[in-house]
C-alpha cells in the first residue's frame, strides 16, 4: 500500500500544496496513492494523539508512506526520529520530497535519520545556548537588549549567506526548512531572499 500523509496546523492554511507535490512525485515514481491521509491538528501533538500514529501502527513490510517534509511529521525532534524508526522497522519505505530522502530499513537509511535527528538537535542547543549567553553578556554589561534603532537588514544573522541560501533554494530545499536549519523564523528567511534578489 502506499499512503501519502498531509497535515496543516491551522484550518486557515491548505492541503492542496501538499497534495501536488505528492502526486508529482507519486507520477514520476509510477506509484499510485492508495490511501491520503490529511489533518488539520499543530505538529506539537505526539503522534500518537493524531491520526497518523493509527497509520504508522497499521504500516506493514514494503508499504510506502510519502510526506512533502519530514516535519509534517512532527515537530517534535523525538516524535520525529521516533516514527522514522517505526518505519524503518517495519521494512517500510518512507519518501520525504522536499528534502530528497529516501528511508527504509537498509543502514544508510539509519545512518541518514540518526545524523539527521543529531545535527537538528546539536544545532537547536547551540543556538539556544549562543542566545543565552549573549542576552547574559550584554545585561551584566548594561546594555539594552532588544534590536537597537535603525535596525538596518544588514545587521540580521543572515548577513553573509547569501551563498549558502542560494544552494539551499537551487536543491529545491524549502523556506522552512531553510529557516530551521539557519535557527530562525521562515519569514524571516522569505524577506531575505526577496530583499536579496536571491531567488
Amino acid at each position: 500500500m502506499v499512503y501519502a500523509y498531509l497535515r496543516v496546523s491551522s484550518d486557515k492554511q491548505t492541503l492542496e500544496n501538499q497534495k501536488y507535490e505528492i502526486l508529482n512525485f507519486a507520477n514520476d515514481r509510477k506509484l499510485t496513492v492508495d490511501k491520503w491521509v490529511e489533518e488539520t491538528i499543530s505538529g506539537t501533538k505526539s503522534s500518537k494523539d493524531r491520526i497518523l500514529g493509527k497509520v504508522i501502527e497499521g504500516l506493514e513490510e514494503k508499504d510506502i508512506l510519502i510526506v512533502t517534509e519530514l516535519s509534517r511529521l512532527g515537530r517534535s525532534l523525538f516524535d520525529v526520529m521516533s516514527i522514522l524508526n517505526d518505519a524503518m522497522e517495519k521494512e517500510v519505505t518512507l519518501y520525504s520530497i522536499k528534502e530528497g530522502y529516501t528511508l527504509g530499513s537498509n543502514i544508510s537509511s539509519k545512518v541518514l535519520a540518526f545524523a539527521f535527528g543529531l545535527s537538528a538537535e546539536i544545532e537547536r542547543q547551540l543556538i539556544s545556548q549562543r542566545t543565552k549567553e549573549a542576552l547574559q553578556r550584554r545585561k551584566a554589561e548594561g546594555k539594552s537588549l532588544g534590536r537597537p534603532k535603525g535596525y538596518k537588514l544588514e545587521n540580521v544573522k543572515l548577513s553573509g549567506k547569501e551563498e549558502q541560501i542560494k544552494e539551499l533554494l537551487k536543491f529545491g530545499v524549502s523556506m522552512r526548512s531553510i529557516a530551521r536549519m539557519l535557527g530562525c523564523h521562515h519569514n524571516t528567511v522569505s524577506y531575505f531572499i526577496k530583499t536579496k534578489g536571491l531567488k
